[in-house]
């Protein structure tokens, strides 16, 4: 028998759905784990920049799932995964979707999550003859609120092979429960800004377009002049989106990291 709820619980429950639950979002394209020019490998030192912002979700592009000669010649490389090396004891959660694979390892992307990963899966976006590319589709259990879509993004360089690759995104937002609450960011290469006119018809807002009038200026990260990632979202509100962009964060990748806060 399932006991009664005492009024004041039910005042209490009323009063935390009002409140909304609120999830830090990050998304960075890491390089590989090596700084600009890829003249210095900086994994640990990002995994400490990461630590400090506090985020609930990573969305992480460029991440060797395995490579077998740095392994072999680059100091302080580590013997696990770079995602698993990232998430440590402080994201429990993680999920990799492989997208280049050649002899001596692969990489691709990751979600880092503080709340259970129900279910992922990776779709491959890559256009014949060109370079990998893939959406990593990930479900989060998180609390109050169950299933949460996230989705971590990099697409190609080419704009005729983005344009399709958009579309691709289009047709898996519009599969999705139409009340589900959607994170999509990553490295999109829109520097065209062209991804708003395919991904607006499905619901899609994007963070820094919302918030400033223009996506935001994200590489290269010392200098940020072109305004290739992005954070889209569905269901959701959003407060203080920013572009890290100072140091330790213009040294650890050729692209600076985007932040938001994002209440359910």
């Amino acid at each position: 028998m399932t006991s009664a709820l005492i009024p004041e619980e039910i005042t209490s429950r009323r009063q935390s759905a009002s409140t909304g639950f609120k999830l830090n979002v990050l998304t960075m394209n890491m390089h590989m784990g090596f700084g600009f020019l890829n003249r210095r490998f900086i994994l640990p030192e990002l995994r400490d920049a990461v630590r400090s912002v506090s985020a609930d979700v990573i969305f992480l592009q460029e991440v060797h799932g395995e490579q077998q000669n740095h392994a072999q010649n680059v100091k302080n490389w580590p013997t696990t995964s770079q995602y698993e090396f990232l998430a440590d004891s402080m994201w429990k959660d993680f999920a990799y979707g492989r997208n280049a694979v050649y002899p001596h390892g692969h990489h691709g992307n990751a979600l880092l999550s503080k709340y259970p990963i129900l279910r992922h899966e990776n779709l491959d976006i890559s256009i014949l003859g060109t370079e990998e590319r893939g959406l990593l589709h990930c479900v989060l259990d998180v609390p109050r609120f169950g299933e949460v879509h996230a989705i971590c993004v990099h697409l190609g360089l080419r704009e005729a092979h983005r344009q399709r690759q958009l579309g691709l995104m289009a047709d898996l937002v519009s599969r999705l429960p139409p009340e589900a609450p959607v994170i999509i960011a990553g490295d999109f290469n829109d520097w065209r800004q062209k991804a708003d006119a395919v991904l607006s018809a499905t619901g899609l807002r994007e963070v820094f377009v919302e918030s400033f009038g223009a996506a935001a200026r994200s590489f290269p990260a010392r200098f940020p002049l072109l305004r290739l990632d992005r954070i889209y979202v569905r269901n959701v509100k959003v407060r203080a989106p920013k572009v890290l962009s100072n140091r330790p964060w213009s040294h650890l990748s050729d692209h600076a990291p985007l932040a938001v806060e994002v209440t359910l």
